[in-house]
């Protein structure tokens, strides 16, 4: 290869070529070489020129992924459309068409509610409204001592009127006693339970706060921040999460309580999540369909080790009311599958943000040294999910530990050994559930990144016409411009391209 001198640039502007760049390895701009038979190009991404009296070579380092082969393409597709294939076929054979009617018991959350409103609030003696409950005056005990204190207390005598529904404009009486978590308000919003069968005088009662203005609010707030930071990728995420759950309403939770086995059902679900939310979130290229082979093959390793481990440690998922409540209303439900269920929809939402992390970085990796093979890739891309790796066991591990704090600090009062609270079904679904998940969370990282440093390096269009030395001389071309002069490379078309030697014409090197 050869350079030669240009004059400056006439008044109208530069010669057809013009070369930018910065840095000896890393060009972080385009290369565009003006040839006379082929000119080539040669930025740190890799161009090439397209022959000619005036080849225009490109290469962009700062852009979007160059796509790979379309070969490989067609090997990501021949795995990807019978896999999306098989989902929607899934969805359609299983597909519930809504959760199946029961006669409500009136227990926990299977009760009817209205809204409601506190209109009155007076303080009362606990004695004159009989709030002890009929104690039969044994202080000895602590529950007599305790409906002692509370008989000579005052309560509050709430008059609540009820805003929806049938019975809108009714009102009835709460007695709120002083030792009780949830003390009523004038002007409260409540939310009330109605039990028909029960004497007209206790059919209402209040069973929660009404928390829909600072829940609006609090989404309202989530959606804003997404957009504004996000912008267009933020608005497709948001759509990707209502999608998602619309999926798990109407999909997955009716199909389960159809009947339909819960592990099935939380596979073609997940996996229908995570193709809609991946490829919207990211856009259809190969770099998103590696992330999804990465999320699907560590989904396969969770479901694997979470249905060995579940059944090897006897849980039957059946531990506390709101699970004793499900059993009792459908008894076909498999309650140990509902539980696997759980961690493998668990477990895909930080997947996906490994996954495509890792994805990416190899991307970028190979956007800045070309020349790294798949063993290089594979190497800087694994130290580089090291870090992931630490910061999302620990993630997952106080999620869990948060979730189950009151349940953790009821081991501690009563001075429970690590065996015994490690022992007890409660604490060792956790365990299993937690363990499971980062196990798979772990092994997401070497897949994924073998997958992409693979798919990366293999068979990309156009690397033969980047020479290994070229990448340190990309970015000498903007100081030769800023001083009014060009430079011009000419090789012949058979020709090897090779690094430019000294001369008058040499790049000055930044």
């Amino acid at each position: 290869m050869t350079t030669t001198q240009q004059p400056p640039y006439p008044p109208t502007g530069p010669p057809h070529g013009h070369d930018h760049g910065s840095g000896d390895d890393h060009g972080s701009g385009h290369d565009h070489g003006a040839g006379g038979d082929g000119g080539h190009g040669s930025g740190a991404a890799g161009g090439h020129g397209s022959g000619g009296g005036g080849g225009h070579g490109h290469s962009h380092s700062h852009g979007p992924a160059a796509p790979v082969s379309r070969h490989l393409r067609k090997v990501i597709a021949a795995i990807l459309i019978p896999f999306t294939v098989a989902v929607v076929v899934g969805m359609v054979v299983l597909w519930p068409g809504g959760a199946p009617s029961h006669k409500r018991t009136g227990v926990g959350f299977d009760r009817q509610t209205q809204q409601a409103t506190v209109t009155k609030v007076i303080s009362v003696s606990c004695a004159s409204v009989n709030a002890s409950g009929g104690s039969t005056g044994d202080t000895s005990t602590a529950e007599g001592s305790s409906a002692a204190q509370e008989a000579a207390g005052t309560c509050k005598k709430a008059t609540v009127t009820v805003s929806t529904g049938k019975d809108k404009g009714r009102t009835f009486t709460e007695i709120v006693q002083p030792d009780q978590s949830r003390q009523l308000h004038q002007g409260e919003k409540v939310v009330v339970a109605y039990e028909p069968s029960a004497p007209r005088d206790l059919q209402y009662s209040v069973t929660d706060v009404n928390r829909k203005l600072p829940m609006t609010l609090l989404a309202g707030i989530f959606a804003l921040a997404v957009v504004v930071v996000g912008r267009l990728r933020g608005v497709m995420a948001l759509i990707a999460l209502a999608i998602s759950f619309m999926i798990l309403n109407f999909f997955i939770l009716p199909a389960i309580l159809h009947g339909s086995n819960p592990l099935i059902v939380a596979v073609v679900g997940s996996s229908a999540i995570m193709l809609i939310a991946l490829y919207m979130c990211h856009g259809l290229s190969a770099r998103t369909s590696v992330a999804v082979l990465g999320t699907l093959m560590s989904l396969v390793l969770i479901g694997i080790l979470g249905s060995v481990f579940i059944d090897w440690a006897a849980l039957t998922g059946n531990t506390d009311d709101n699970t004793g409540l499900i059993h009792g209303l459908y008894p076909s439900i498999d309650m140990s599958g509902l539980l696997l269920a759980g961690v493998i929809i668990g477990s895909l939402g930080v997947l996906d943000d490994v996954t495509v992390t890792q994805t990416s970085a190899v991307w970028e990796l190979h956007e800045a040294n070309p020349s790294m093979g798949w063993r290089g890739l594979y190497r800087a891309g694994i130290r580089i999910g090291r870090d992931h790796i630490a910061s999302v066991v620990n993630t997952l591990v106080l999620a869990y530990a948060g979730a189950a704090l009151p349940l953790l600090l009821l081991f501690s009062i009563a001075q429970s050994s690590v065996g015994a609270v490690a022992n007890s079904e409660l604490v060792a679904e956790e365990i299993v559930r937690t363990l499971v998940g980062s196990i798979g969370l772990v092994a997401s990282v070497p897949v994924t990144t073998a997958l992409a440093a693979l798919v990366v390096s293999a068979d990309r269009p156009g690397r033969e016409a980047v020479p290994a030395g070229a990448a340190g001389s990309a970015g000498a071309a903007s100081a030769a411009a800023a001083a009014g002069s060009a430079t011009t490379s000419t090789a012949a078309p058979s020709a090897k391209p090779a690094p430019a030697r000294g001369g008058k014409g040499r790049r000055r090197k930044h």
